[in-house]
């Protein structure tokens, strides 16, 4: 069990503490509602999440098997939908390392799509992973 503390700082703004390492991180309602979108909203931490969360897995992956991953990036987009207001779809495109062998391809590619987040996210939320491979 991991426990996050948050609090109301006003303005629709919100501190979160991580309980283990005592980090913080600020959030923000977006400039769409309501807010000033000067920092993350909790819906862009969602897809934050789901991003960070393939490449984590993946590289949990990479790391056992020797496959070389450094360097891979990810990039996600968040749309929203009305009616209610919620995530409607969080594309992913996570662009690999060149050298990655058909075998190693296949591995990345299933680590990624069975990160924790991409598993609890509503079957509601489109979110498509592609992945690009690079000449060379």
């Amino acid at each position: 069990m991991i426990e996050i503390t948050s609090s109301y700082d006003g303005e629709l703004r919100c501190t979160a503490r991580h309980g283990p390492s005592g980090n913080t991180l600020f959030t923000d309602a977006p400039a769409d509602n309501h807010g000033k979108g000067q920092s993350f909203s909790p819906t862009d931490l969602v897809a934050t999440a789901l991003a960070t969360c393939a490449l984590t897995t993946m590289a949990i992956v990479a790391e056992r098997d020797g496959i070389p991953l450094r360097g891979a990036t990810a990039r996600v987009e968040k749309h929203m939908v009305n009616d209610p207001r919620r995530i409607g779809r969080l594309p992913l495109t996570i662009t690999m390392p060149p050298g990655l062998t058909a075998e190693q391809r296949k591995k990345l590619e299933a680590a990624a799509r069975s990160c924790p987040v991409h598993r609890s996210l509503h079957p509601s939320v489109d979110a498509p992973i592609e992945f690009v491979y690079p000449a060379g």
